[in-house]
């Protein structure tokens, strides 16, 4: 997990069919995602749709792609 990102202020929410999974957060450089039950932010991503693939691949076997709303 990474810990020395400075966050830009954009955050998009990723919703599955139960509610909020996770969120993708523009960094300095680039993007990262924490999934809701993660104690940080994971690593460092070039792009916003790079980001979101992470996130994606991150959950369960099965899970449907989430619905990435910006906050």
């Amino acid at each position: 997990m990474m810990s020395d990102m400075t966050l830009t202020g954009q955050t998009w929410v990723a919703f599955g069919p139960a509610g909020a999974v996770g969120s993708v957060h523009r960094i300095d450089g680039g993007y990262t995602f924490k999934l809701m039950a993660d104690p940080g932010f994971r690593a460092a991503y070039p792009s916003l749709d790079v980001a979101k693939s992470a996130l994606y691949a991150a959950l369960l076997p099965g899970a449907e792609w989430p619905e990435f709303r910006e906050h």
